[in-house]
């Protein structure tokens, strides 16, 4: 991201107002491709092309907070494919991994994988490395270091409903599995970390979290993430979760946790008051609904109603509740921009 744009996160997550509201939206595969008018497939194999988009959209709309910036990634196949998981591709979906274990009594066939060499990790990471003169000539610098979260993983290692119910049949088991993916996902940070000097964030995505209940969350969820949260020394503790939120945002700051994009299902006053003051949040136009299917009129009133929806403006980025879906226009995304201007 751009680095006056990093310097007025961390003002932001300090309790700063800015003069003017600040836009930012999370984008990735998802949106990029169709919006720069190539395949999804051309975005994941060429890194010019993947260059090129991400350029695109920060020249595009220069008053925009892009998330995490120029992000690398293979969609969900990325860590799935360093523990061994199938990734199976098409020209324009998103790809998909393939489960490698049926059952949490397999989960001694599980291997820890190596970030430096399994899987698409180092074809991720290389691509930074490849671009990284590029992305700085360009005014930026990649700050983030990502990974899915453990349940996340999890739940495409085996399953999501496998692994609902492993939660309920077999803890231990669980937990045995949730500690691998822990210690991976901390080294594969690590990694990141040590190659690329200019990364001072940590972004988790886990919309598993929000799949579970209060117990649940509390033993599966909060202390994985929390560890990994705890093993950096970052200045943006960074968590997506845009499923079901409500029961795990109270206990955001345990986890660390101080910049949280969430579900447009909440309200960003129901957040406020769950998550604490001291936690930034990202959200929360529908991405969907809005954002991707509504008209330019339809976004400006609608972002025009966030704004008005609380009273406390500090510690809010303006975004959608999610991250970028696909088929969001310029048309769109402008008039997101220019609701908040006229504030």
């Amino acid at each position: 991201m751009k680095n006056e744009q990093w310097n007025q996160l961390l003002q932001i997550i300090s309790g700063e107002t800015p003069a003017r509201p600040v836009p930012g939206f999370i984008i990735d595969s998802p949106w990029l491709p169709g919006w720069y008018g190539i395949s999804t497939l051309q975005y994941y194999s060429s890194e010019k092309a993947w260059f090129e988009a991400n350029r695109k959209a920060i020249e595009t709309f220069p008053e925009v907070m892009f998330l995490p910036g120029f992000w690398s990634e293979f969609g969900m196949c990325t860590e799935p494919s360093a523990f061994g998981a199938k990734s199976i591709w098409t020209e324009y979906n998103l790809p998909h991994a393939d489960r490698i274990i049926s059952d949490i009594a397999e989960v001694n066939l599980v291997k820890e994988p190596n970030p430096k060499t399994d899987g698409l990790l180092p074809f991720v990471l290389q691509r930074l490395v490849n671009y990284r003169p590029e992305i700085e000539a360009a005014g930026c610098e990649v700050k983030f270091a990502i990974a899915r979260g453990p349940l996340n993983i999890a739940s495409f290692l085996m399953g999501t409903t496998e692994l609902m119910m492993a939660m309920m049949m077999d803890p231990e088991g669980t937990h045995r599995l949730l500690d691998l993916i822990t210690r991976f996902t901390v080294n594969w940070l690590e990694l990141q970390k040590t190659t690329i000097p200019t990364i001072e964030g940590i972004l988790i995505l886990d919309d598993i979290v929000g799949f579970v209940g209060d117990d649940e969350c509390r033993a599966f969820a909060v202390p994985y993430i929390q560890r990994i949260f705890n093993a950096f020394d970052s200045k943006v503790n960074f968590f997506h979760n845009d499923a079901q939120g409500l029961i795990s945002t109270p206990y955001l700051q345990e986890m660390g946790v101080n910049l949280f994009n969430f579900s447009f299902e909440h309200t960003l006053s129901e957040i406020r008051e769950l998550a604490g003051p001291s936690v930034t949040l990202l959200g929360n136009l529908p991405p969907r609904d809005v954002m991707a299917a509504g008209t330019p009129q339809q976004v400006y009133e609608q972002t025009q109603a966030m704004y008005r929806s609380v009273e406390e403006k500090n510690r809010i980025v303006w975004s959608v509740g999610g991250g970028m879906p696909p088929n969001v226009s310029t048309e769109n995304i402008r008039a997101f921009i220019d609701a908040l201007k006229d504030q």
